[in-house]
């Protein structure tokens, strides 16, 4: 298992804008569908280890959450055809083993991923309702073959400050996950 840490965004970073299809519905989605609203932005895979050690958590937050001020959608940015696990066909399946109740979205070009510097997976960012970015790190300290359980308590402790309108702690952890499995020759300078 590959272990690398997210890049840590800058704060204050505006979320960049995407639009990109949802393979669970045949939708398009758009960060602007969420324009107002607190959102919660993360790169994930349908095989990493690491996401699927928080993949179940993932989605009880999300759920206890949703239509609270906040919104959650996660990208699936890997390379499919040298990872076939992460096709939009087993993202569908995905989202179905783990009971996932906001959008996932397939960002082929990679070209989001790279906008938003995301190195891993998970990779996760919270904008606050001006999509400024707030937090950028761990969901918790849990990892596979740690021990320590899977509670999402820096991501939830950073939405329930945003939520309540207070400021979020300056000082967070990186993420730490699989690389994101860029496609030959696209892989972005920063990693």
């Amino acid at each position: 298992m590959a272990r690398t840490p997210s890049t840590m965004l800058p704060l204050g970073t505006a979320a960049p804008a995407f639009t990109l299809p949802e393979p669970a519905s045949g939708k398009h989605i758009s960060l602007a569908d969420f324009a107002g609203r607190p959102v919660v932005v993360m790169f994930i895979c349908n095989h990493c280890p690491y996401v699927k050690h928080i993949a179940a958590r993932l989605a009880t937050l999300a759920d206890n959450y949703h239509g609270q001020d906040v919104d959650f959608i996660a990208i699936n940015s890997n390379d499919v055809a040298n990872y076939p696990d992460d096709s939009p066909e087993k993202m569908v399946d995905f989202v179905q083993e783990y009971g996932i109740g906001f959008p996932y979205l397939y960002d082929e070009s990679q070209q989001v991923a790279k906008d938003y510097r995301a190195a891993c997976t998970p990779d996760l960012y919270l904008f606050d309702s001006d999509h400024k970015l707030v937090y950028r790190g761990q969901f918790d300290a849990s990892r596979p073959g740690n021990d320590l359980p899977v509670s999402g308590a820096d991501l939830e402790d950073a939405i329930k400050a945003v939520t309540a309108g207070l400021m979020v702690p300056e000082e967070q952890i990186p993420s730490l996950g699989c690389n994101i499995k860029w496609k030959v020759g696209n892989e972005p300078g920063y990693t």
